[in-house]
């Protein structure tokens, strides 16, 4: 079985500023171009990111993100997602498209920006869960909950992304986890954290799995009930989506979130999928990508940005441009 990085075991490990700057310099001195961005156009996170397909596995990125107690924690208690749903949706996506698809000193001003706002975010955990004792400390700058964000991250949008379109090649999987470590560098998250190729990232999220890190304790499935309930936003979310959401989660962790899946939902998931594989490429573009990769492809060709890229931008990030 593979062992869990340092980070992920639980080491009192935190990004503190000048750990921030040293990763950050070196996204700079790796990234496609100042206007290019990060990634640029030619990488595969350009690629998958652009997809409104990737938001078919957000519902499998938060669960597995609230099945680390740190994580469950920090959103029971600092998050304002039942208040403001859609904002915090909007504010969420702002910094994460900014660092994908913005120029440099775009991403890095957001990765500074979030590492600001986690800074605040602190506490000490309600109820024993799993490996983690009640009243034990958590803060959202620490390495191991940010390495495990960062991971569900990355497999859960190739997982989305290979549901509407045809599978990443295998080379093409390692050039998008690769290009993923820069994305790691605007968290503060150090490169040593991280398994070194896609491989070796299968092989941490699988002991993630098993390990008694990830245990979904009270706070956890009470904040995926509210969720899946719609609580903020009116309607819950579709039985479809639901469906889909309790497919791409493994067994285990479906269980644990009494998540259902039966004949019903695994007739649901297929339908959708189904239709998804039928037409979603054939879908105009100002549907199929999101608002700010439209924004950097009007960046890129020096034309001002396009009436209907901040309009789309309003719906993906809540404002008319990655800048504001």
């Amino acid at each position: 079985m593979p062992e869990l990085p340092p980070a992920a075991a639980g080491a009192d490990t935190l990004v503190d500023e000048a750990g921030l700057e040293r990763e950050l310099t070196g996204v700079r001195a790796t990234a496609a171009g100042s206007l290019d961005g990060v990634f640029g156009p030619a990488s595969v996170m350009w690629r998958v990111d652009r997809e409104a397909a990737v938001f078919l596995g957000a519902g499998r990125a938060l669960l597995l993100q609230l099945a680390h107690p740190w994580v469950a924690a920090a959103v029971a208690e600092h998050s304002r997602t039942f208040a403001d749903p859609i904002g915090r949706f909007h504010r969420t996506f702002g910094i994460v498209f900014t660092m994908v698809f913005g120029t440099v000193d775009q991403a890095v001003a957001a990765a500074r920006r979030l590492h600001r706002r986690h800074l605040g975010i602190q506490g000490t955990l309600p109820e024993t869960t799993g490996r983690f004792p009640a009243g034990s400390a958590y803060r959202a700058n620490d390495i191991p909950a940010l390495s495990w964000v960062h991971a569900t991250l990355i497999e859960t949008a190739v997982l989305a992304y290979e549901l509407a379109l045809p599978p990443l090649t295998p080379q093409d999987r390692e050039r998008y986890y690769g290009e993923s470590l820069r994305f790691a560098g605007l968290f503060g998250i150090p490169q040593a954290s991280l398994p070194p190729d896609w491989a070796a990232f299968l092989g941490y999220v699988q002991a993630m799995y098993r390990s008694d890190v990830l245990t979904v304790g009270a706070t956890a499935r009470g904040i995926a009930g509210e969720i899946f309930r719609g609580a903020g936003t009116g309607p819950g979310i579709p039985s479809w989506y639901r469906a889909l959401t309790a497919r791409m989660l493994p067994p285990g962790m479906r269980d644990a979130f009494a998540l259902a899946y039966g004949p019903q939902e695994q007739r649901a998931a297929e339908r959708a999928l189904a239709w998804l594989r039928r037409f979603y490429r054939l879908l105009p573009s100002p549907l199929r990508y999101v608002g700010p990769y439209h924004e950097a492809q009007d960046r890129l060709s020096g034309r001002p940005p396009k009436r209907t890229t901040a309009l789309l931008n309003r719906v993906w990030i809540g404002q008319r441009s990655l800048g504001g």
